[in-house]
């Protein structure tokens, strides 16, 4: 018999020492992953509630202006307005156009539109990066528990099946010792 409070112990230190075998040193995220074990808690986070709570206005613009000019929308929108930029200074709508035929104006707008969006773009590519970073180590965390997890399932199981083996034995024993008695 043992309580449970050194069974957790012992299972805590076997979990430790089991990890460093098969992995070497033990990191931050091992660590985590074996505390929760014990302590019995959720691992997994959801790495958009950590990042949203953190991102400021730039990011949170960022984020929208790249989900707006990644979209069908914005393309349609854009070619709409180019459009419409042409046919009014080629269609002769204005007596006098604001941007006559090569287009200087229309090149100086696209060229800083591009500027500009370029960087909030790689900007927004970089959250991304880092709420898949967060999202790949929260997959490995509850992998790793969830292995941690059955491998104890597994041991607990070989233990009850070798305890049974041994009742099985013992009762077969006692069967033939009384099957012994009955034949004298």
């Amino acid at each position: 018999m043992i309580c449970r409070e050194d069974l957790a112990r012992f299972r805590h230190l076997y979990v430790e020492r089991m990890l460093e075998e098969e992995r070497g040193e033990l990191g931050e995220l091992e660590h985590q992953v074996i505390e929760s074990l014990n302590n019995r808690q959720l691992i997994s986070k959801n790495p958009e509630d950590l990042l949203d709570r953190s991102a400021t206005f730039g990011e949170r613009m960022a984020d929208r202006v790249a989900l707006f000019g990644g979209s069908w929308a914005f393309i349609l929108t854009f070619s709409a307005v180019l459009l419409v930029w042409v046919i009014v200074n080629v269609g002769g709508m204005l007596a006098k156009p604001f941007d006559p035929y090569p287009f200087i104006l229309l090149n100086l707008v696209l060229s800083s539109l591009a500027a500009i969006q370029a960087p909030v773009i790689m900007m927004s590519q970089r959250r991304q990066e880092t709420k898949d970073r967060l999202r790949s180590e929260n997959d490995y965390r509850i992998n790793l528990k969830a292995e941690l997890e059955i491998r104890q399932l597994h041991e607990k199981i070989d233990h009850q099946m070798a305890q049974q083996w041994d009742k099985l034995i013992e009762l077969q024993q006692i069967q033939i010792e009384l099957l012994e008695e009955q034949n004298k």
